[in-house]
């Protein structure tokens, strides 16, 4: 079983990233269109270029704390009972491993900006990050902890959403000159953001659903119907999430068109135009 706080804090980090990777994704490709190129991460350009790392920064720091926080704090350092693992704490294991694989993307990606020792192209980036995403989904699906009814739907849906974070990464690496492909990464990833959000107001916050109630470390639902009608809400609230992203990328295109775009990006879509209407 999660809690509040243990949801708002990934979301945030995947919020905070994938709403920059849709941004710094439009910038780059209106301001240069035939050079574009698939980016796993995004430089920040204020301050001169001293913030250029921030993003790594962000995801190697956040993955780091909330690592420290699932393996150390929610353990009380009691790893081993009788010899093997705390099976009260099997769950914590299971999310700082996942964690884990984040913090090494995080360290691999800054040492390959920061050192020579390592030089990996862009595409071996995406699968490093894939892979962090496939220990994130395997770690949800094949949960110690058994989530039923309400709450496993709501991570049903997480576990698609970081199904789409999986395939939009690895395309990244087969399709490195794909605007749509990068776009949709930075899209999966503000989703996953979102969702973690929702969960968190939905299950442990205000917004639980009429008939059901958190009790005994267990979201109970009084009737079928009051499940039912949850899962319904919880499909809506994704249609929602999805929605209000697909407005704000299509919102952050305009305003990037018209403050960096390239002479370059007006001939093709003059030209695409064209196309369609002979």
């Amino acid at each position: 079983m999660g809690s509040f706080k243990g949801h708002l804090l990934p979301g945030t980090l995947f919020l905070a990233i994938g709403v920059w990777h849709i941004w710094s994704t439009i910038v780059r490709y209106v301001s240069d269109p035939k050079g574009f190129r698939v980016r796993v991460w995004n430089p920040v350009p204020w301050f001169g270029g001293r913030v250029k790392h921030l993003e790594l920064y962000v995801i190697a720091g956040g993955a780091l704390i909330d690592f420290c926080i699932e393996l150390f704090y929610s353990t009380h350092l009691k790893f081993l009972v009788n010899g093997v693992l705390n099976p009260s704490h099997m769950n914590d294991f299971e999310h700082a491993g996942m964690l884990l694989m984040f913090l090494i993307f995080g360290v691999v990606a800054l040492l390959n900006e920061k050192t020579r020792y390592i030089s990996l192209p862009e595409g071996a980036l995406c699968l490093i990050i894939a892979t962090a995403f496939c220990s994130e989904y395997l770690l949800f699906y094949f949960h110690s902890t058994s989530h039923k009814g309400l709450e496993g739907y709501y991570h049903l849906l997480l576990v698609l959403v970081i199904g789409l974070c999986i395939v939009s990464t690895v395309a990244g690496a087969l399709i490195p000159t794909s605007f749509p492909v990068d776009l949709s990464s930075g899209i999966s990833i503000t989703l996953q953001g979102l969702w973690f959000y929702q969960t968190a107001f939905t299950l442990y916050g205000p917004m639980m659903p009429a008939g059901c109630l958190l009790k005994d470390n267990e979201i109970k639902c009084r009737l079928p119907d009051n499940e039912v009608r949850g899962e319904l809400l919880a499909n809506f609230q994704l249609f929602t999430a999805v929605v209000v992203i697909l407005i704000g990328a299509v919102g952050s295109y305009g305003i990037a068109a018209s403050r960096y775009g390239h002479s370059e990006l007006k001939s093709m879509h003059a030209a695409e135009n064209g196309l369609q209407g002979n």
